[in-house]
């Protein structure tokens, strides 16, 4: 079954054409959705870590899941598939604009990405694959998983199948009100002054130049 193109509604306001702020959000929330379609025309989601293992010429993400999991049994059958990365997301107050005719909205941060799914099941190449993940989240780790014995890493290589996932398109969506500058220095403000997620906001409405990137109003992103 081919995938559609197109996953998400994207107004050019919202759309990142710098594939930097989509490598960044990956890299920063690299838990994913792996979105297969299964025998019913159904959708099968996987939330998963995964590493960027090439940026150039092609961008390829590289990933894993339990050999319990039928997920890689779909990719087996077929190779397209979506992957979705979630950034930091906020409720957004119109309080922020100088007018009262205002609503309510959501501001977030989002990656799709169409891609082709090889799968690798390798132990030397599913083991250098475990290595790139831990080099990622926890290099220290990585001695402790050479101490293990190659009885029990081989054990545990086993149980898992690895895939590369190669991208055929990618479409970034960036939605922090870009189109609403009288909002910006007000949305930045109650942003930094806010939850874990606002203030990841906040600083990425300085890495986008909607306000200084300077301009913290004594609060730390």
């Amino acid at each position: 079954m081919m995938l559609p193109m197109s996953t998400v509604f994207l107004p050019p306001q919202f759309k990142a054409t710098d594939t930097r702020w989509a490598l960044t959000l990956m890299r920063e929330h690299p838990l994913a959705q792996l979105i297969s379609v299964d025998e019913q025309g159904a959708p099968f989601v996987t939330p998963l870590p995964l590493h960027i293992g090439q940026e150039a010429p092609d961008l390829v993400l590289l990933g894993h899941c339990s050999r319990g999991n039928s997920h890689w049994r779909l990719l087996q059958a077929n190779s397209q598939a979506w992957v979705v990365f979630m950034g930091p997301q906020a409720y957004m107050s119109p309080s922020v604009y100088p007018d009262l005719a205002r609503v309510p909205t959501w501001s977030y941060l989002t990656v799709h990405c169409k891609v082709v799914a090889s799968l690798i099941d390798d132990v030397a190449a599913k083991d250098a694959l475990l290595k790139q993940l831990i080099g990622d989240h926890e290099p220290a780790y990585a001695q402790q998983w050479r101490g293990l014995g190659q009885d029990y890493q081989h054990k545990m290589l086993a149980g898992i199948v690895g895939f590369e996932l190669k991208v055929i398109e990618l479409e970034c969506k960036l939605k922090l009100n870009q189109h609403r500058p009288e909002a910006h220095e007000a949305m930045h403000r109650a942003y930094s002054q806010g939850s874990e997620q606002e203030r990841a906001l906040a600083l990425w409405m300085r890495r986008l130049g909607l306000v200084s990137p300077d301009h913290t109003d004594g609060a730390e992103a």
